[in-house]
Formats: structure tokens, sequence, C-alpha cells
């Protein structure tokens, strides 16, 4: 019997089995795929999540294996940019997601979880008669469906979970709906400690260096029409940017692109009886800003806190609870990425947003700190 089943091993399963586990929770943490495994992301760990992980003990496998990141450089239209440095003794690291998630995963172990890989969710185990998520149903190895009860499921099985969109606690919205494309890159010159964004109408390009002298990019598009062949819409969009072309000119992709959307994800809700969610289970605005892994992290944390009070009697509607805590604590970051969201889509307001960067800088220079939630 277990207390938490936790559906979805990427950073913020990781952390909630990792808080429950050393808290004394018996902790089920399954996932479909098999790790180390490879997932598209910007592959960054902003200031705001790393100490968050460091204030959890769970870095010292990661900082050996990344690199490190002084700040962000944002450019707009007509060649306007910005180059931010998170100061107050802060830095971001850049890592291989692959080598990020193992070493959660480990950790997740190593505190006592019980950790099954390749096993798919089927769907949330529910009581009708009491209105309830009482387990899971997994997809058994002799293909018949499985039934695990447990008083509480987190689901962290990202933004098309088999478990909070069923059950209408999230869905992926109308607009907008922007498609990714990213691929590693070798031979790229020029390399600095710094995070990149530089955002074009209807689009825009990160680029990251990461360990082994790769370099993340990852192209963000509004239309997927637009795409085509994603290896060749990607090599275009970095031939053509004038920002990073002559850094790539003798740059080579070292394997095929791996293409995700639409990315963004509503929720309605942080759970119901039951069942909490984290993650990009939880809502997903647009990752634009990288912060991204900070909300996974944290919003784990407040989860897995909020199962531990049901577990121990002290809170009746758990999900409730993580409502309001979530809302504490990213309501100001939520409505800033809506903003830039918005901001993004518009040709016009990107060109306003050049116009500021070039003639008041120190206005971006705050945003990129706020973005990487500078402690």
């Amino acid at each position: 019997m277990f207390d938490v089943i936790v559906c979805g091993a990427g950073p913020a399963g990781a952390v909630a089995a990792t808080v429950l586990s050393r808290a004394g929770a018996r902790v089920l943490l399954v996932d479909r795929a098999r790790f180390p495994r490879h997932k598209l992301c910007g592959d960054t760990i902003n200031p705001g999540a790393l100490a968050i992980l460091r204030r959890l003990g769970m870095t010292a496998a990661i900082e050996p294996a990344a690199r490190r990141l002084d700040g962000m450089i944002v450019t707009g239209e007509r060649g306007v940019g910005v180059r931010g440095v998170y100061g107050r003794g802060s830095h971001a690291l850049s890592i291989l997601r692959r080598d990020l998630d193992m070493a959660l995963v480990t950790a997740a172990v190593t505190a006592g979880a019980r950790f099954e890989e390749g096993v798919l969710v089927r769907g949330a185990l529910v009581d009708s008669a009491a209105r309830r998520v009482r387990g899971v149903v997994l997809a058994g190895r002799d293909g018949r469906d499985v039934r695990v009860p447990a008083p509480i499921v987190i689901a962290a099985d990202g933004r098309r979970s088999r478990l909070a969109m069923p059950l209408g606690l999230s869905r992926q919205p109308a607009t907008p709906r922007r498609w990714a494309i990213g691929a590693y890159f070798a031979g790229a010159a020029g390399l600095r400690p710094f995070g990149e964004m530089h955002v074009r109408r209807g689009y825009y390009l990160g680029v990251a260096p990461v360990p082994g002298d790769l370099v993340n990019v990852c192209l963000v598009l509004s239309a997927p029409f637009e795409m085509g062949d994603p290896a060749a819409r990607l090599r275009h969009a970095v031939a053509r940017d004038a920002a990073v072309a002559e850094r790539f000119a003798a740059a080579r992709m070292v394997a095929p692109p791996v293409v995700i959307g639409p990315l963004a994800v509503d929720a309605v809700a942080a759970g119901t009886d039951g069942l909490l969610l984290a993650g990009d289970a939880a809502g997903f605005i647009d990752p634009m800003t990288g912060d991204g892994l900070r909300f996974a992290v944290r919003g784990a944390e407040l989860a897995a806190e909020a199962a531990l009070a049901a577990l121990g009697g002290r809170l009746r509607h758990p999900h409730r609870a993580l409502a309001r805590a979530r809302a504490r604590e990213f309501g100001g970051k939520w409505r800033f990425n809506r903003a830039l969201r918005r901001l993004a889509g518009s040709s016009v307001s990107v060109e306003l947003a050049g116009a500021v960067a070039a003639t008041a800088p120190w206005i971006l220079r705050r945003a990129i700190r706020f973005a990487g939630d500078v402690p």
C-alpha cells in the first residue's frame, strides 16, 4: 500500500517524490519513459529554481554536470539588444535535460521512493460515489490494466496529462497555439556564459550553451504551417538571424530536431479530492521566460506539503490549499508571463518593446532578473 502515487518522473514528479519520501511517506513514482531519456527543453535552471534545489539538497550530482550562465541576452527587431546580468551573487545553470532528470530521479530513489519506469498511466482510479480519486490505473506488463490504490495521487505527467485532462482540470487553450522545434548544434563560435532570447515577428529563437560544447537552439512559432521540414526551418531561422548567423555559420545540427506543440496549458484547478497537480500538468504559459523549471520544482514542493498535511489529518481538501499556495507563490509571475506572451504575439508590441529597450535598457535588465527569479 502506498501513501502517494506520483505520476511523471520529470523534475516536478521527482522533487515531489523526494520531499514526500524524506518525510516518511510511502511513495510510488511512475513514468512511461525509461531513464535517462531525452526531452525537448531549454536545458536551463534559472537562479530561482537553482536556489530551491540547493535548499532541498538536490544539486550534488547536478552542478558538476552543468555549465554556469551569468544572465540573459535579449534582442528585438532592428538590432536592438540588451545584456542582463543576474547579479546579487546569483547565476543559472545549463544542463542536458536527460542528465538533470536522471539526477533528480536518483535523489527520489535514494530518499526511499519506489520508481517504476516504462509504465503507462491509463487514467485515474475514481470513486464515482464519493467523487474522489483513489489511485491510478496503470498498463500492466501483460497487457492488462492494473488498479493501484492510494489516498493521494500527484499528477506531474506533463502538458497532456492523462489524469488532469480527462477530469476537466486542464486544457490546451485555443490561443495562443505555439509550436517548438529544438535541436543541438556543435561547432558554434563565440559562445558566452549567457542564455539568449531573440524575439522576432511571429516567432522567437532561444539559444543556450550546454555542456559538451553544444548549443541548445529552440525555435518557437505561432503557426505550425510555417514549420514545413522542421530541420530546414530551424536552420533557416538561424541562418537568417543577424544575432546568431555569423556564430553558427560553421555549426552543424548533431541530431534530428524534436517538435512539440501546442505548448500552452490552462489549469482550472490545482486538483480535486484525492488528486493534486504539479509541473506542466498544473498549467504552462510559455517557454519564453525560461522559468518553467522553477514553477515545476516549487510547485512540486507545495503539492508534497499539501499531501503530507492531508496524510497527517491536518487538511481535508488539500487541492484547495494547494490552489491558494500556488496563487500566493506564482500569481505575480503568471501575470508577467501572460503579458510577455501577448507582447511576443503582436508585431506592433515587438516594435514598441524594441524602442523601449533602445531608450531605457534598464527596464529590460530588470525584467531579465525578474524572469530569472533572482532570489
